[in-house]
Parts: structure tokens; C-alpha cells; sequence
């Protein structure tokens, strides 16, 4: 976190414009930069969601491998966001950087494929990009990209049987991937079983919302597990409207789309819009709109809706929560305080993403947080929850940071139960406003309620809800330390001595 609570950026990063961001555990290092400056060398610049994109994707753990060399790659991003653009710069870079790299990339139909194709053509015929190609193949069946030290770059339709019998194969890109079944699947990732690349293979899956028809569960089951927490091993990035969006709101169309208007312009999300055959259609492939969950969350989504203030912004009784999830595969720290107005706000520290899964970056950004933010009044945790393996007791009833100074607010359970009926009451009764962080959004519906015994309170449930929620159970700790009367201030001695308390 940097001094969000403080100030707006005018630029959108990866967090400000996809609906979901799960990374990987254990990233310490990417090899984006390397990616980034021979892209730029090609005549190519990237807008700062992209960058960020790319970085998760080409995150490497401590010894050195591809974080997502396992789970892969999962980007459901609707037509028109220049995926293939992205996507393709990664791969095009990476032939050029590590010689012998070999790829194949196929889509469901023949013809995705040949327009991929005949798009990278493109590219590979630019004036500085083709010194460093030998061969363009272009015969069907045989549509090839050969570089000069020895990479290829190899395209074909799933449908045709095109990606059986590969071997040492160190990047698959699965266009279309809504399409894409489980045999296709088995039949192809064994080819990078013998990978030769130092940092892993990388299998990519691209693709919008299936339709009920198609075979989508490879698809699906890889979302579930980005958003049920299942998976440590995974790069997950979803862009897309909201749930319940007017197909012709071309706010909504700015939402799923970051390319729009600056990149995509009107006329061809309106030329899409005219050959489309349904709204259906239009939601799912042009806005990203995944069909409905079973369930339904508390919060009525509506008056969620209407409660989004892009101005909204604390200035006073500013409090910082807290909260980490199971096993602590990830963590989300969020802002309340009160506005200028009267009314109050909460929001998500749009950072936390940029900075892989995990928790070990939470106290270094809490702490720089604090130092810059000196105004910020708590710390508000839930000490019967996950977050209490990086706590300490240092005397009866006060807690803090491990290996730091930093004090927190615990909170009682039933100071919690409350917590979370004041923010029903905010969102749905008016008081309690939110900037519509997409992240922020995509856990406060979906959660459900967890009773808390037979005394008519209730906590946010996990069980109940299809994606992590802890951005929405940290900002409910958040509110309960902007109203509280009595917190412990989070005050920091110089060189780990004791810690001042105001009350």
C-alpha cells in the first residue's frame, strides 16, 4: 500500500481493472522486465494493467522456476482486449531470448487459429522483429514461425487433431479455451513433461465465459480453483462487467474492457454489439460476463450498485483491517474512515495483488502504510482468526505484529457480528459508500452468513460464498475501527522499544 488513503491515482493497474487477480504463492522475482525491454526493442509499449499481467505471469519462486509453471496461465478476458496482443509479445520475446524455445499454440476452430496466425505473421514480418526470423510456414497443417536460433513458434486447430505427438514443448497456449475438453487437454500437456527451459514450461488457457452448451469444464474448474483458493500454483486474471450490467452501458463496457475506449475504439465494440446474435452472447463474450452463482450473497447487489462513489474518500477517523485466509495462502488490508460529508467509506488496498499470494508482504506494507499515514487511528483484527499465527500476546489483552511494533484492535466476536450488520445496513440503507474496486466488488456479493449461534447475529461465511471474501471481512474490520470509541493506536517505537498507546 502506498498513500491510497491519501491520494487517487489517475493511471489503472492490473487491480483497478480486472474483476479477479489470483497469483501464485511464494513470487520473489519475474522475468517481465527481460520480456518488457525486448518488446520494446520490437516497437511495442504496454499500458500498466498489462504490465502488471505481466509480471504475474512470468513470476519465478526462489529457485527460479515459473510460479505458474503448474496451474498455468488462466486469463478469461472478454473479445477486444488485445490478449492475443499480450500474450503474443510474451511469447514472441521469450523465443528471442531463449533460444531452442519451442511452442504451440492452438485454438478450438480452424479459422481462431488462422486469424492468430496470420496476425503474428504480421508482427514477425515487422522491420525489427525480422531479423531475428528465418522461416514463415504458411501451408495449412504446417503454419510455422522458425527463428534463427532455433525457436518455432507453431500453429493449428484443436478440431483438426492439431498438438498430439509433441514433444519437448515448452509453451502451449490454449486459445478458445472455453472450448476446450479434457481429452484435448491430456492429449497435449504431456508435451512439456520434458520441457528443457531453466525457468518451467508455460501452459496458457484464454478464453470468455462458456456457454452452457460447450465443453467448458476445464475451463470452469480452472476458475473455481483460482477463486476458491485451491490453487497456490496459478496465475488467474478475469476482466468483466458486472453480474447484473445493461448490455448497452457503456460504463460497463469501460469495466470489462480496459482497452476501451483508448485502445478498442467505440466503433468496433459497436460492430461487435451489431453481429453478435444475442444479449447473451454480448455479455459473455464482449463483457465477460460469467452465468449466475447458485448461491447469492447478503449484500443485494443493487443497492452495492448503488452505493459506488468513484469520488468517495476518507478524511477522517481513518482505520486500517486486516484479515488473512485459510492456511494464510493470501491476506487483503482495507481503509474505513469518514468522509467529509458524514457518510463513511471503506476500500480495498489496491496493491495487495501486485504483490503475489501469501502474507509475507503484509507487515512491510502495513508498516509503510503507517509511517506515511500517521493519522491512521488502528489496526483491527480478528485474533480468532487466521491472522493470529502472525500475532503475538506481549501482555494480557494486547496484541501486535510479529518482528514488528506495530499494535492492533482485536475485536470480539460479537463487536464483529455487529460489524457486519453495520455494513449490510450501510450499503443498503445509504451511509456506507465504496469506490467499486472490482476485487472488492467480487467478494462483497458472492458472501453469505454464518450465524453466530442462536443469538440472531452473523459473520461473513466462506462455505457459502464461490471466492475469496477476505477483501470484504477486511473492510467490515476496517469500519469497526473508523466507529469504534476506544482503539489501541498502532504507534511504532524507534528501534523495537516500547510502544506508546493513545486511547
Amino acid at each position: 500500500m502506498t498513500t491510497r488513503p491519501l491520494t487517487k491515482r489517475s493511471t489503472r493497474r492490473l487491480s483497478e481493472v480486472a474483476r479477479h487477480v489470483v497469483l501464485p504463492t511464494g513470487v520473489v522475482s519475474t522475468g517481465w522486465p527481460a520480456v518488457k525491454a525486448k518488446c520494446a526493442e520490437f516497437g511495442d509499449t504496454f499500458d500498466e494493467w498489462q504490465e502488471g499481467a505481466g509480471r504475474a505471469i512470468l513470476g519465478k519462486r526462489a529457485d527460479g522456476m515459473y510460479a505458474a509453471t503448474v496451474g498455468g496461465v488462466v486469463l478469461s478476458i472478454p473479445r477486444q482486449v488485445a490478449k492475443t496482443f499480450l500474450v503474443g509479445r510474451i511469447i514472441f520475446a521469450l523465443c528471442v531470448l531463449f533460444p531452442g524455445f519451442k511452442v504451440v499454440w492452438t485454438a478450438h476452430r480452424t479459422r481462431t487459429s488462422t486469424n492468430t496466425f496470420k496476425a503474428l505473421q504480421g508482427f514477425a514480418r515487422r522491420k525489427a522483429v525480422a531479423p531475428y526470423v528465418e522461416l514463415i510456414r504458411t501451408a495449412n497443417g504446417e503454419q510455422e514461425i522458425l527463428f534463427k536460433n532455433g525457436s518455432v513458434l507453431m500453429f493449428g486447430a484443436r478440431e483438426s487433431g492439431f498438438g498430439r505427438g509433441f514433444d519437448e514443448v515448452d509453451a502451449e497456449v490454449f486459445d478458445e479455451a472455453q472450448i476446450l475438453t479434457e481429452k484435448a487437454l491430456e492429449d497435449m500437456v504431456a508435451a512439456t513433461n520434458q520441457s528443457r527451459h531453466p525457468h518451467g514450461a508455460l501452459l496458457f488457457y484464454m478464453g470468455t465465459p462458456p456457454r452452457p452448451i460447450d465443453p467448458g469444464e476445464v475451463f470452469t474448474n480452472k476458475r473455481n480453483k483460482a477463486l476458491t483458493g485451491e490453487s497456490s500454483d496459478m496465475v488467474y486474471i478475469e476482466c468483466s462487467a458486472d453480474q447484473d450490467a445493461d448490455p448497452d452501458d457503456r460504463e460497463q463496457w469501460a469495466k470489462a474492457n480496459p482497452s476501451f475506449p483508448h485502445r478498442t475504439p467505440l466503433q468496433s465494440m459497436l460492430r461487435l454489439r451489431e453481429n453478435l446474435p444475442s444479449d447473451e452472447s454480448w455479455l459473455r463474450e464482449a463483457l465477460g460476463v460469467w452465468d449466475a452463482h447458485k448461491g447469492s450473497g447478503v449484500i443485494p447487489g443493487p443497492a452495492w450498485k448503488a452505493q459506488r462513489d468513484q469520488l468517495s474518500r476518507a478524511v477522517d477517523r481513518l482505520a486500517l483491517g486486516v484479515e488473512c485466509g485459510p492456511d494464510l495462502a493470501w491476506a487483503s488490508v482495507a481503509l474505513a474512515g469518514q468522509r467529509s460529508d458524514g457518510k463513511w467509506h471503506f476500500e480495498l488496498d489496491d496493491d495487495q495483488h501486485t504483490r503475489g499470494r501469501g502474507v509475507a508482504w503484509l507487515v512491510p506494507s502495513l508498516e509503510d502504510t503507517l509511517r506515511k499515514n500517521p493519522q491512521i487511528r488502528a489496526v483491527v483484527v480478528d485474533v480468532a482468526g487466521p491472522v493470529a499465527a502472525l500475532l503475538e500476546q506481549w501482555q494480557p489483552g494486547r496484541w501486535r505484529f510479529k518482528h514488528s511494533s506495530i499494535e492492533v484492535t482485536p475485536v470480539k466476536v460479537a463487536e464483529l457480528g455487529t460489524g457486519c450488520t453495520r455494513v449490510l445496513d450501510g450499503i443498503v440503507t445509504g451511509w456506507l459508500h465504496h469506490i467499486d474496486q472490482p476485487q472488492f466488488t467480487a467478494a462483497a456479493l458472492p458472501a453469505g452468513k454464518r450465524p453466530l449461534g442462536d443469538t440472531g447475529m452473523w459473520v461473513w461465511s466462506r462455505k457459502t460464498a464461490e471466492s475469496d471474501i477476505t477483501p470484504i471481512q477486511a473492510g467490515t474490520l476496517a469500519l469497526i475501527g473508523a466507529q469504534a470509541t476506544k482503539v489501541r493506536k498502532p504507534i511504532r517505537a524507534r528501534g523495537g522499544g516500547r510502544v506508546v498507546v493513545l486511547q
